[in-house]
């Protein structure tokens, strides 16, 4: 059914209604037919810059989840293979401050960052912060009591959020790339590809933990210094690709 924003003034000539609803419906039928054809010609696989901001959006999806599998089995690991040796309890607490912290920024600091710096750059810096981040993780290990909790919730807050802020620029850039009438299409198709890598990304995680405690005494990045190594590798991918000439959507353009 067609949708209107306006109010039809009701005639008492009955057949100026009937005329009236032919014509209207004879135009719907006529726009209905004009959408159809360039629903034809379009496609969202052809649409690059709709492609480009997918693709980047399951790299750092498929961070997000490796991370979130590899950060509960690397606290509770003992502190002699390179963990935290934190209890269940401990790493419930950092996981709920983290929720909360997500919360608040969503809502207030994420806006105004979006609208100074747009999508890209906000993704950008976000990427760059996070590689940052997680460089610090294995040397947490050397840390202890009050001063490892603190470090911790912090470095857990900082990840959490500009995960965050990598997504939702990710979602921007997909809606931007497409138009209105194909952004349902769009949303369905990146959500069930994000959820494929998602689906991979925990067995792929906790393979690599497993294989890194077996090389604890390794020259190149022991332990689990392997582990948030390669987290790195994959975050500097979805940075890389936020630049030309792999990403193009309509605002990146003249980036």
């Amino acid at each position: 059914m067609p949708e209107t924003l306006h109010k039809h003034r009701v005639h008492q000539n009955e057949n100026k209604n009937v005329e009236a609803l032919e014509a209207h419906q004879s135009d719907y039928k006529e726009n209905a037919e004009q959408i159809a054809s360039l629903d034809d010609k379009k496609s969202l696989f052809k649409n690059w810059p709709f492609m480009s901001s997918l693709i980047t959006y399951c790299v750092f999806s498929f961070h997000d989840m490796a991370y979130s599998e590899v950060f509960s089995l690397w606290t509770e690991s003992d502190k002699k293979y390179g963990g935290l040796s934190l209890s269940s309890e401990a790493v419930g607490q950092v996981l709920s401050i983290t929720g909360v912290s997500l919360l608040i920024y969503q809502l207030s600091v994420y806006p105004h960052t979006n609208k100074i710096l747009g999508p890209i750059k906000t993704s950008r810096v976000a990427a760059i912060l996070c590689i940052l981040v997680l460089f610090g993780y294995p040397f947490m290990t050397y840390l202890s009591g009050t001063g490892l909790s603190i470090i911790l919730n912090i470095a857990s807050i900082l990840k959490i959020n500009l995960a965050a802020t990598i997504i939702s620029s990710s979602f921007i850039l997909q809606n931007n790339a497409v138009p209105q009438d194909q952004r349902g299409a769009a949303n369905g198709l990146s959500v069930t590809v994000m959820s494929l890598f998602k689906a991979i990304a925990p067995a792929v995680a906790g393979t690599v933990f497993s294989w890194t405690q077996a090389r604890q005494h390794a020259f190149f990045f022991p332990g689990d210094q392997m582990v948030f190594f390669l987290l790195n590798v994959i975050e500097f991918l979805g940075l890389i690709l936020t630049f030309k000439p792999f990403m193009a959507s309509p605002e990146s353009r003249a980036v």
